[in-house]
C-alpha cells in the first residue's frame, strides 16, 4: 500500500540569508561578507536578488558578524577585512571593475583576483567520474589555492523551496527544487590564502556538514558485476567468513533484475526493478540470508529507461502518473514530476521492506532533465539521500560526484576502473585532492572493474590502498578471469590481501572515531599532505601520500616491484619529527632545514605498504574474529577486545568515539567517549620517569559499550623491559600480575600488555617504572633481510654486508661506490649494485 511521503523528510536545514550586518547593497549589485575570507559576490540586472538555499549552498549566516570598513573613492567601493582588500566600480561585475587582494600570501605574485581571471594556482577538487579512465584526468576546481584564492560559481544552481504544488501538481514531498526566478551573477570568493583546513571548514559551513556514516558502512565491501545465483552468493559469503575475510556489504550488480530476457519491444534490460527469479527465486528470504550473516545490502539500479511494462511495479507506478497500464506505455524517468517521483520512491521502498539497505545509483546518462540547469545525477543524489533517511533510518546512499555541495550525499562511487598500475597511481592523489571540495567518502573499485591485464602484484598494491582509503570496495567485471577473491592468486599475494581486509575491519575503532571528526569538526579522514604544511613546498611534492586521520601518514606503492630488489618504492615527506612504521616499529627522524621536513625513498615488500605513525601516536583497533569463526566475522558491535598501538617518542591523547548503533543516538549526540592518554616519559623525554597508558572510564552513554573490556596495548617501536617493571592499575587498584601478560615482539619491536575484563566505567592504567627507551633499529638485520632476496651477484650482497657490518651508517657511502660502476675485487668482477638496492639500503641506514 503507498503510503505519502512525509514533508519533514525532505526539508532541508538551512539558513540561507545573509546577515544584514554584513551586507553591502546598490541597486543591482550585492556583497555579502559571510567571513573575512568569504564573500558573496552578486550582480542582478533586475535587482532581485536570492535569498533561499540552492543545489550547493545552504547557509549565509554564520551566526557572527565580520568587522570590516567600507570607504568610496572616485566611484568606487573599497572594503577591508582583516584577510581581504576588495575594490568595486559598483557596475556590471568586469576585469576591470572587482577585484579581491588575498592579505598575507607572501609566495605567489598572483593573490589578487580579478573578475573573471583563471584559477592557475587552484589545487583542485575532484570530478564525476573515472569511468574508462586510465590514469589521470583533468579535475574540477577546489577551494583552497597556492595563490590563496579560489571561486565557486553558483550562478547556474537551481533554487530548494518548500512548495505544495509544482507545475500545477500536488507535491507530496513538501520541498523541490526550481529554476531561479531570474538570472543573476552568483560568486562565492574563498580568500583563504594558505589557511587550507579553514577554507574547508567553512565551505562545509557554507553548503552542510558530511552526514555521518554507519559504522558498518567503513569495513570491507565486495562487489562485483556478475550473475550470481542467490544460493551461489551466500555459499561465496559463507566461503569467505571460513576464510576469516571480514565483509559487511554487499553490491549486488545489475544482474539482480531481469536483464537478457527483456523483450525488445520495451528496449533494453539495462534498467530494471524486477527480480530476476531464475537467479533469485526467493529475494525476500535471500537479503534476510545476508542480514544473518551480518551484511548490509545494495542493489543497483540505472534508472534512465524509467518503468517499463515488462516491470513488476508497472501496473501501480503507471495509473500513479495518469497511464493506462493496458497501453502498455512506458512511464517516462522524469525527475521534474513529482508524482512520478513519489511513485518511484513506493517501487523502492517495497524492495526496501524485503530488506534492501540501500541503493547503488549508477547514473551514467548526461546532465539534462526537463528542467533548466537540472542534473539528474544530483536530483536523484538530493531525493534518494533524503528519502533514505525517512522515518528516523540510517540514510545512505552510494552514487556519483554532481559537483559541489555533494558531500551531502555519500558514499561516492567514482566509476569503472581500468585494471593498469596507472589507474592505480592516479587514485591516491584523487582521492586526498577530492577533500579540497568537501568530498571525503570516495568508494573506488579497489583492484580494478575492467579491461587492462592480469598482473597479482598490481591487486596486491591496490588491496592494500584500499585499506586505507575512505570506502574499501573490491569490484570486477563479469569475466571469469578478473574475480577478485584472495584465493585466486598465488599464496604470497593472498596472504597479503587476507592481511589488509582484516587490518580493515579490525581498524574499525579507529575509522569511526574518524567518521565523527569529519561530520563533527569537518576534516575528512584523507587530506593531503599540505592541508597541515602549507607553505612547506615538499608537501605539494608527494601527491600520494596522504594524512590518514589524526594518527597516520600513508604512502601507497603504485608502481611494480623492482625486480632486483623485490621491493616497490614511494617517495615520501614526512614533517618534521619522529614517525614509526605502522607495521614494524623501525623509528623514522625527520629533521629538516628550518623545519621542513624530510624527503625519502619507502621500499616494501610485497606484504605491506609505508605507513608511519606520528610520535605518541595512539591507534585502537579490534580483535578480528578468526578463520572459522562464523558469523562472528562480520560482527560490527563496539568490540569486547581492543587492541591499541601506541608509539613512543612523545605524550599523545586519543578519544575514541562510539554509539549504540542507531542514528537517534548519534544526531543526540549520545556517545560513548573513551579517553586514552600516553605519558612518554621515557629516555631523552623532559623528567624522564614512568612512561604511563591509562584509559579513562567511559564517559557518555555507558549503556553503548561493553560492561567489561580486554586490552592489549602494544607499544610499538620500544626496546624489552622486565615484566617486573610494568604494573597495571583497573579502578586505581593494582591487577594481580598473574592476570596479565607482558610479552615481546623483536621482528616488530613490540612490547604487548593484556588484560582481561576490564569494567568500562573503572578505566586502565599501565605504567612502566623507569619509562620506555625507544628500540635501535635493528640496521644489520634488515640489511640482511633486504639482501637476502635482492637480485644480484652474491659478491656485491658479501661486500655491501661487510660494509655495514663494518660501518654501520657509514657504509653507505660504500654502497654509493659499488653503485657507480663496475670494478675489480680480489679476483671477482663486481658488476654496479642496482640503484634500487641502493636506494632501499639507503633508506634502512638513514632512518633516524
Amino acid at each position: 500500500m503507498a503510503t505519502s511521503p512525509n514533508p519533514q523528510d525532505f526539508k532541508v536545514d538551512a539558513a540561507p540569508a545573509m546577515r544584514a550586518d554584513s551586507t553591502i547593497v546598490g541597486d543591482r549589485w550585492r556583497i555579502g561578507l559571510l567571513t573575512d575570507s568569504l564573500v558573496r559576490f552578486e550582480w542582478s540586472d533586475s535587482g532581485d536578488f536570492e535569498n533561499r538555499p540552492t543545489q550547493t549552498v545552504l547557509n549565509r549566516d554564520f551566526g557572527e558578524p565580520v568587522q570590516y570598513t567600507v570607504t568610496e573613492r572616485d566611484g568606487r567601493i573599497i572594503i577591508d577585512t582583516a584577510a581581504l582588500y576588495i575594490t568595486y566600480d559598483k557596475q556590471p561585475f568586469s576585469k576591470e571593475g572587482l577585484s579581491v587582494v588575498v592579505k598575507g600570501v607572501s609566495d605567489t605574485q598572483f593573490n589578487t583576483w580579478h573578475y573573471g581571471d583563471e584559477q592557475r594556482g587552484n589545487l583542485k577538487g575532484t570530478a564525476r567520474t573515472l569511468d574508462e579512465a586510465n590514469g589521470a584526468i583533468p579535475l574540477d576546481d577546489g577551494v583552497i589555492s597556492r595563490d590563496g584564492w579560489a571561486v565557486i560559481d553558483d550562478s547556474a544552481s537551481n533554487i530548494i523551496v518548500e512548495a505544495d504544488e509544482i507545475n500545477g501538481k500536488h507535491n507530496p514531498f513538501g520541498s523541490w527544487v526550481t529554476p531561479r526566478d531570474t538570472a543573476e551573477t552568483d560568486l562565492y570568493f574563498f580568500g583563504y590564502g594558505h589557511r587550507y583546513i579553514e577554507a574547508v571548514h567553512d565551505f562545509y559551513r557554507l553548503t552542510g556538514p558530511t552526514p555521518l556514516l554507519p559504522r558498518w558502512a567503513l569495513s570491507n565491501w565486495w562487489s562485483r558485476y556478475y550473475r550470481y545465483t542467490q544460493d551461489g552468493y551466500l555459499a561465496l559469503m559463507d566461503r569467505f567468513k571460513r576464510a576469516g575475510l571480514p565483509f559487511t556489504t554487499s553490491v549486488i550488480d545489475m544482474d539482480w533484475h531481469r536483464v537478457d530476457d527483456v523483450d525488445p519491444k520495451y528496449g533494453s534490460g539495462w534498467t530494471g526493478y524486477s527480480w530476476n527469479r531464475t537467479l533469485f527465486p526467493d529475494p525476500p528470504q535471500f537479503l534476510r540470508d545476508l542480514h544473518a550473516r551480518g551484511l548490509h545490502t545494495t542493489l543497483n539500479v540505472h534508472p534512465r529507461d524509467g518503468v517499463r511494462a515488462f516491470e513488476d511495479a508497472y501496473p501501480e507506478v503507471a495509473s500513479r502518473v495518469g497511464i493506462d497500464p493496458a497501453t502498455e506505455e512506458a512511464v517516462e524517468f522524469d525527475l521534474t514530476n513529482p508524482q512520478f517521483v513519489d511513485a518511484y520512491f513506493d517501487m523502492h521502498h517495497r524492495m526496501e521492506d524485503d530488506g534492501v539497505d540501500f541503493w547503488w545509483l549508477d547514473w551514467q546518462q548526461g546532465g539534462v532533465t526537463r528542467q533548466k540547469g537540472l542534473d539528474p545525477l544530483w536530483m536523484l543524489n538530493h531525493m534518494h539521500y533524503l528519502d533514505s533517511g525517512r522515518d528516523g533510518r540510517w540514510p545512505l546512499t552510494f552514487s556519483r560526484y554532481a559537483g559541489p555541495g555533494s558531500h551531502r550525499y555519500p558514499v561516492g562511487f567514482s566509476g569503472d576502473t581500468i585494471v593498469t598500475w596507472e589507474s592505480l597511481a592516479f587514485q591516491p592523489q584523487f582521492t586526498a585532492t577530492a577533500s579540497n571540495i568537501g568530498y571525503g567518502w570516495w568508494s573506488h573499485d579497489i583492484g580494478g572493474h575492467m579491461f587492462g591485464y592480469r598482473d597479482e602484484e598490481l591487486e596486491a598494491r591496490w588491496y592494500q590502498l584500499g585499506a586505507f582509503s575512505p570506502i574499501n570496495r573490491l569490484h570486477s567485471s563479469s569475466s571469469p578471469f578478473v574475480g577478485k577473491e584472495p584465493w585466486n592468486f598465488r599464496a604470497e599475494i593472498c596472504d597479503a590481501m587476507t592481511d589488509v581486509l582484516r587490518l580493515r575491519h579490525a581498524m574499525l575503532p579507529y575509522l569511526y572515531t574518524m567518521d565523527y571528526r569529519a561530520a563533527r569538526d569537518g576534516r575528512p579522514l584523507v587530506e593531503p599532505m599540505y592541508w597541515q604544511s602549507p607553505d612547506i613546498a615538499d608537501a605539494y611534492e608527494v601527491p600520494d601520500e596522504f594524512r590518514f586521520g589524526t594518527e597516520l601518514i600513508v604512502a601507497p606503492v603504485v608502481s611494480p616491484n623492482d625486480r632486483a630488489v623485490q621491493r616497490g618504492r614511494a617517495e615520501v615527506w614526512l614533517p618534521d619529527g619522529e614517525w614509526f612504521d605502522f607495521f614494524d616499529g623501525r623509528r623514522y627522524v625527520s629533521r629538516g632545514v628550518s623545519g621542513r621536513g624530510r624527503r625519502l625513498e619507502a621500499w616494501r615488500a610485497i606484504d605491506r605498504m609505508p605507513v608511519f605513525a606520528k610520535a605518541g601516536g595512539i591507534v585502537p583497533l579490534q580483535e578480528v574474529a578468526g578463520a572459522g569463526a562464523g558469523d562472528a566475522v562480520n560482527a560490527v558491535d563496539n568490540p569486547r577486545a581492543l587492541r591499541v598501538l601506541v608509539f613512543p617518542g612523545a605524550d599523545g591523547a586519543f578519544t575514541l568515539r562510539e554509539d549504540n548503533g542507531t542514528l537517534a543516538a548519534a544526531k543526540a549526540g549520545r556517545t560513548a567517549d573513551t579517553s586514552m592518554t600516553f605519558t612518554w616519559g621515557g629516555a631523552g623525554a623532559a623528567g624522564a620517569g614512568a612512561s604511563v597508558f591509562a584509559v579513562a572510564p567511559v564517559a557518555g552513554d555507558v549503556t553503548a559499550v561493553p560492561d567489561k573490556r580486554d586490552w592489549t596495548v602494544v607499544f610499538r617501536g620500544v626496546a624489552p623491559v622486565a615484566d617486573a617493571d610494568v604494573r597495571v592499575l583497573a579502578g586505581g587498584q593494582s591487577v594481580d600480575a598473574a592476570a596479565v601478560s607482558v610479552t615481546y615482539d623483536e621482528a616488530t619491536l613490540s612490547l604487548s600488555v593484556s588484560v582481561a575484563g576490564i569494567a568500562s566505567t573503572e578505566g586502565l592504567r599501565i605504567e612502566i617504572a623507569d619509562g620506555l627507551r625507544i628500540a635501535d633499529n635493528p640496521i644489520e638485520a634488515d640489511v640482511m633481510e633486504l639482501l637476502l632476496h635482492t637480485q644480484m651477484l652474491y659478491r656485491t650482497k658479501e661486500l655491501a654486508l661487510n660494509a655495514v657490518q663494518e660501518l654501520g651508517v657509514g657504509a653507505l657511502d660504500a654502497i654509493r661506490t659499488m653503485n657507480r660502476g663496475p670494478r675489480y675485487d680480489n679476483d671477482f668482477w663486481v658488476t654496479e649494485m642496482p640503484d634500487a638496492v641502493a636506494g632501499a639500503l639507503a633508506e634502512i641506514l638513514l632512518r633516524s
